[in-house]
């Protein structure tokens, strides 16, 4: 597979488990209200440390599916035929 091809799975992947990760440990309470500001946005959404963990949870994912792909383990030439 080349590079783009990985490039683009590794992508599509990341996109999937940072919207899977986006809601969790979101606190909505929050101390002071502003005008014109939502009521559901969160006080402090922690995005650098879900950047991270996001990475790190795709690039596991990433690895396996890679290996699965080079080792013919998951090729779709074999399914349809």
């Amino acid at each position: 597979m080349s590079a783009t091809g990985l490039a683009i799975i590794y992508i599509i992947i990341w996109w999937i488990v940072f919207f899977t990760i986006l809601p969790i440990d979101v606190n909505r309470q929050k101390s002071i209200k502003i005008d014109g500001e939502d009521a559901g946005s969160p006080e402090n959404p922690k995005m650098l440390k879900k950047f991270i963990y996001c990475t790190g949870i795709t690039t596991v994912i990433f690895v396996i599916i890679y290996l699965l792909i080079k080792y013919e383990y998951l090729n779709l030439r074999y399914i349809i035929n």
